[in-house]
């Protein structure tokens, strides 16, 4: 019997998108025949993936993991939103933000440690599951937050399943106080940072080039005003501050009593806590975000496959 080699599995994965143990096994099955062994995966539907792998993937579910003082999430993109509701996708999604918490959101890491249960690894595990499932699919991108002391809440919106969702959203609060009620703010910090989608904790953290971009679009709205130079400097002071108040979380206004401002919220808070608590980082995650759908003509497509 031919040997086996690593270079014969490598030229079979290229041929096929299948994982590295199908390869093997139908290397093995056919003697090391390359070509007899992409018509076995064939044969067996493992070497659908290759074929899906150019398809726009812009469904799935954001899938969200917290332990105490840590959390993560995950994206996993899919073609269709009925795969999202498909049990078996839902499990690997929750198992990839599983693993980005224990890998504190480190991708390449995630993507190469062993999928639980599996003689695969997670990329090996997708690259099964799309010749399964019969869609294209791609781990998007994954993040993690982690504190000292305090505590990491996580909000889901619209939940397919337990921490699974099309918007997710983490956030880290640092602070000695009660565990208990960290967590309980937390989870309404997070549902108010899903609602007014902030772009930085504070000022301070803004991007620069998006605040002076900001500033000089306002600059040029203010001059066709026709108004003397310090009238349009105040003009503009004026509406960066409102700019801030959209954009900047601890100057926005609390989506649950629709008033008080976010830094105001979290100083009450740490005053009733007696000790102070601190909002160190959060993300938010929307399904899809930035991809480009392919917006193709579906009646065309469906006649030209029956035709």
């Amino acid at each position: 019997m031919a040997e086996i080699t690593a270079a014969l599995v490598k030229e079979l994965r290229e041929k096929t998108g299948a994982g590295m143990m199908d390869c093997k096994k139908a290397l093995t099955e056919n003697s090391g025949d390359v070509e007899a062994s992409v018509d076995w995966l064939r044969q067996k539907g493992l070497a659908a993936a290759a074929k899906k792998s150019g398809r726009v993937a812009a469904e799935g579910l954001i899938g969200v993991s917290v332990g105490g003082n840590s959390g993560a999430m995950a994206e996993v993109n899919s073609e269709t939103d009925f795969v999202a509701r498909n049990d078996t996708f839902q499990a690997f999604v929750k198992t990839v933000a599983d693993l980005a918490l224990a890998n504190e959101g480190n991708q390449d890491t995630v993507i190469a440690s062993g999928f639980p249960n599996e003689s695969r690894t997670v990329a090996e595990q997708l690259t099964h599951l799309i010749a399964t499932i019969g869609e294209n699919m791609a781990i998007r991108r994954m993040a993690a937050l982690k504190v000292n002391q305090g505590v990491v809440a996580s909000y889901v919106h619209n939940p397919a399943a337990p921490g699974l969702g099309k918007i997710g959203v983490i956030v880290a609060l640092e602070s000695a106080g009660d565990t208990a009620k960290l967590e309980a703010f937390g989870r309404q910090l997070a549902m108010h940072i899903a609602a007014a989608a902030p772009q930085s904790i504070s000022t301070d953290d803004l991007d620069a080039d998006l605040v002076a971009r900001e500033r000089q679009v306002l600059v040029q709205q203010a001059r066709e005003s026709g108004r003397a130079e310090e009238i349009i400097e105040k003009m503009v002071d004026g509406r960066m501050r409102k700019f801030f108040e959209e954009v900047v979380l601890l100057s926005q206004t609390w989506v649950i009593d629709g008033e008080s401002k976010i830094d105001k919220v979290v100083a009450n808070l740490a005053k009733e806590l007696g000790t102070d608590v601190k909002v160190t980082g959060f993300v938010r995650f929307v399904l899809g975000e930035g991809i480009e759908k392919d917006e193709g003509d579906f009646a065309a497509e469906v006649a030209s496959m029956a035709g």
